[in-house]
């Protein structure tokens, strides 16, 4: 975007704007409040200290339930608006019921090892190793180890934003 429409979406001056990316102005805090709500980031992402660009997060350090005998394990360990992947463990002849989320929530479920089960609203779909299945993650669904062994599979899920 140009300056000029940056400063419009921030509602600062155009010189202001131009300033602060030039690194010759010393911004007020009410300016850096709207730079940071134009970027969609927080302030601290504009303040606070130079992020490391690089860090490793451990197996043993992500969060991580046990629901029934399914083992699930988020795979980010810092929260995305609206964005959930989950890593789901099934020992065999696990099963484990969804919850289901906002209207207008999209899920996809792919299955890595094994054979996983989905039944969504009344109808099942069988995964294998690579299928991805895509649904509407607000309805009532429900996953099941369908193989002999350990089943993987993972979850995202697009939440559909919240209407007040």
């Amino acid at each position: 975007m140009s300056q000029e429409q940056m400063s419009q979406l921030a509602g600062i001056p155009r010189p202001t704007w131009s300033n602060l990316e030039s690194g010759s102005s010393n911004p007020t805090l009410t300016v850096l409040v709207k730079v940071a709500n134009a970027l969609e980031v927080p302030l601290e992402a504009l303040i606070g200290p130079e992020r490391q660009s690089v860090k490793l997060y451990r197996a043993d350090s992500l969060p991580s339930q046990q629901r029934g005998k399914v083992r699930v394990r988020g795979l980010l360990p810092e929260s995305i608006a609206g964005l959930q992947i989950d890593r789901m463990e099934f020992p065999p002849g696990a099963y484990m019921v969804g919850v289901p989320h906002t209207p207008g929530t999209r899920e996809y479920l792919t299955c890595e090892i094994g054979k996983a089960q989905l039944s969504v609203a009344g109808t099942t779909w069988e995964l294998e190793p690579g299928d991805v299945l895509v649904f509407r993650g607000d309805q009532k669904h429900a996953y099941r180890n369908l193989s002999s062994g350990t089943t993987v599979a993972y979850s995202v899920v697009a939440l559909a934003p919240v209407v007040e």
